[in-house]
């Protein structure tokens, strides 16, 4: 397997790691953290290992496109659902107990879930 192969197959593994935090995380403000952030290094993994595949110009600018446009877009939308989810009283497990909004007085609509 090439150098490439090895950078795609590592950025997949990446990307599925973040589908398994949709399944197991227990809210869906840890949720949307932790898949924004896997999903932008696997993503970028994978797209390094189609650079290192064809690095022609060409293949360089799109790939650079792509990484630019993804990475300002994931962590923002990430963002957004997480504050949306934590304004719409989205339920916290127990074992969550910071609270940085509320210390920035951002109330939330309903208070953490007994589980």
């Amino acid at each position: 397997m090439t150098v490439a192969g090895v950078v795609q197959v590592l950025g997949a593994a990446l990307v599925l790691l973040a589908g398994v935090g949709l399944l197991r995380l227990p809210d869906a403000l840890t949720r949307a953290s932790a898949v924004s952030k896997a999903a932008v290094l696997g993503v970028g993994l994978v797209l390094l290992g189609v650079l290192l595949d064809r690095p022609d110009l060409r293949t360089s600018a799109v790939v650079l496109a792509i990484l630019v446009l993804h990475v300002l877009t994931v962590p923002l939308s990430g963002l957004a659902i997480g504050t949306a989810g934590y304004a719409a009283g989205a339920a916290r497990p127990p074992a969550t107990t910071l609270d940085e909004p509320a210390a920035e007085g951002l109330p939330s609509q309903a208070p953490p879930s007994d589980g």
